[in-house]
């Protein structure tokens, strides 16, 4: 019966890690499809479509961004910027709201929870948050048009460290601190912040790769006369697909266009905007999958 049992395990363990590897497989594969297009010749990628044994392979693509690396360097330096400073303030309002937040004991605590979780459901909407950054705030054309809209707190990633102070970290512990004269910075910094790298290193992650893909608020808030200069890479990367598409589409640049490796193009952009985030992922997963795991728990 024992012997049975085993098996029976073993069978089920077999199929889990098969189903597993099919899965990463697909989810993959899209990944490898596009890489192999980006270095495929953009004159058999019209005749044959994208394929994973192309006949003929080309850098064309990748010579056309060095050609322009000029602009693409400074904005690839400008969303570094960007994603550190803005992760970096993410995790400092989000960590010291979630630890208001955890303690029962604070006065309005049930309120400002509930004022965190309406916003997760309900906004004023594009229009009315562009007239408050850009009238009351006066964000446009500055780098915290980059930083604030939409991305410096997520309520979400709230609930998450929220959560995780409150399932992962001991109230005896935190009470021990204030009992041998810790004030609540002091808690907050040498007691909880140490404890919580898991999570800190998730909520991070994700706001780095919010950040990193960000461009819509490049798109609302900065204009070309006078913001062109704090262009990230994906608002760049967007402005040169634009222009290629121009010149596929405008007859009187047919000429110009044929020279545009416009549908390799299209892949090589797309590998230049992810691959920093591909290479840094590995260095946060075991980080994310525990913070994810007990932030993601309430009890």
């Amino acid at each position: 019966m024992k012997e049975k049992a085993i098996k029976e395990s073993t069978v089920w363990q077999i199929a889990a890690y098969a189903v597993m590897i099919i899965g990463s497989l697909l989810a993959l594969l899209p990944f490898v499809l596009l890489v192999i297009a980006s270095f495929t010749d953009n004159q058999t990628a019209l005749v044959n479509g994208y394929t994973f044994f192309p006949e003929k392979w080309s850098l064309e693509a990748y010579r056309y961004i060095a050609r322009e690396w000029a602009t693409i360097g400074r904005a690839y330096l400008m969303t570094i910027l960007v994603t550190v400073v803005g992760t970096g303030l993410s995790l400092v309002l989000t960590s010291t709201f979630a630890f208001a937040v955890s303690n029962q004991k604070l006065p309005g605590q049930k309120i400002l929870m509930f004022m965190c979780i309406f916003t997760m459901l309900f906004n004023g909407g594009i229009v009315a948050s562009y007239y408050i950054y850009s009238n009351v705030f006066h964000i446009k054309d500055t780098i915290w048009a980059l930083i604030v809209p939409n991305l410096l707190m997520s309520p979400f990633n709230v609930v998450l460290v929220k959560n995780y102070f409150t399932n992962s970290i001991s109230p005896s512990l935190l009470e021990a601190a204030e009992i041998d004269g810790a004030n609540v910075f002091q808690v907050f910094v040498k007691i909880v912040m140490p404890l919580s790298v898991p999570i800190l290193a998730t909520i991070g992650l994700m706001s780095a790769i919010a950040y990193w893909n960000d461009w819509t608020n490049g798109l609302y808030y900065l204009t070309e006369n006078g913001g062109s200069q704090l262009y990230t890479i994906q608002i760049v990367l967007n402005k040169i697909n634009e222009n290629i598409n121009f010149l596929a589409n405008n007859s009187d640049l047919a000429v110009q266009a044929t020279t545009v490796p416009s549908t390799t193009m299209r892949m090589a952009i797309a590998v230049v905007g992810i691959l920093p985030m591909m290479i840094a992922y590995p260095f946060f997963q075991k980080y994310f999958v525990k913070g994810i795991t007990m932030g993601g728990v309430k009890e």
